[in-house]
């Protein structure tokens, strides 16, 4: 059964692509029509890749896998920040640093620079540094904060991307697919959908059309983390089963079955 409402796609103007003269050829099996200068997106075509999109992403999640949402566009930005955040996936929304995957060693390093200005404030140690000192560590916490604070709990490569803007965002790209790293899109028309792994066409600069794939997809993300905490659940021994256990059998007498302790006080 779909996941996507094609009515829902067609209000949040997801069918919209860009003007035909900056078209890509590449994206014309996902393009129905052309109207006033500006290509039309099949949006059953949409719903097909939104559909397996979803689906993947679902199992990456059941898994306990990371998705990184790359989404540094004045119209995206907000919007992924609070939705990856509410999924527990980590975001980028400001800048993307050259080398974020490929020398993420670096970036780690980065990020632990972060963590120790946090403990030198916690302890003392910043509170004895000379004012300006305080001044330049501050801004480069504030700093570090902007670029890398969404992904300072990740502790190693993300398992995909979901990427916003294939065009603003082609380093990101380019990395990941270097790293074999697979990559989650909404493509629009002018775009090349040749190094995206799932690719979405859709409308990828109006914040309804944004919102309304998000919206589909991380409630594919909640899905599979729910289910693995379910699982986890079941896997878990039921609290203090373990130690009731042993009360249950009074020790055997040599030669002798264990005695349940009830039916040993109903034979009393």
């Amino acid at each position: 059964m779909s996941r996507t409402n094609f009515q829902e796609l067609l209000d949040a103007g997801v069918h919209f692509g860009h003007l035909a003269r900056k078209w890509n050829p590449k994206m014309a099996p996902y393009i129905f029509d052309q109207k006033n200068g500006i290509h039309v997106i099949d949006l059953h075509k949409t719903i097909g890749k939104i559909d397996e999109a979803a689906e993947e992403m679902k199992q990456l999640a059941k898994s306990g896998r990371k998705i990184l949402f790359v989404a540094t566009k004045k119209q995206a930005k907000d919007i992924v920040k609070d939705k990856a955040t509410a999924v527990n996936m980590p975001s980028i929304t400001e800048r993307w640093a050259g080398g974020m995957l490929t020398n993420f060693p670096t970036i780690r390093k980065a990020i632990k620079k972060m963590a120790t200005i946090d403990k030198m404030k916690e302890d003392g140690t910043f509170d004895k540094l000379a004012k300006r000192e305080r001044l330049q560590v501050d801004r480069q916490r504030a700093k570090l904060e902007k670029n890398l604070g969404s992904i300072r709990d990740m502790s190693r490569l993300p398992s995909a991307l979901f990427v916003i803007d294939v065009q603003k965002e082609a380093n990101a790209v380019k990395e990941a697919n270097r790293l074999n790293i697979p990559v989650f899109a909404m493509v629009d028309t002018c775009c090349d959908p040749t190094p995206i792994d799932y690719v979405i066409p859709a409308n990828d600069d109006a914040t309804k059309s944004i919102e309304c794939i998000l919206n589909i997809l991380c409630a594919a993300i909640n899905e599979g983390l729910e289910e693995r905490k379910l699982e986890k659940d079941k896997e878990a021994p039921e609290e203090g089963a373990e130690e009731a256990a042993p009360a249950r059998k009074l020790r055997a007498r040599k030669g002798a079955k264990p005695v349940d302790v009830e039916d040993e006080e109903k034979a009393e």
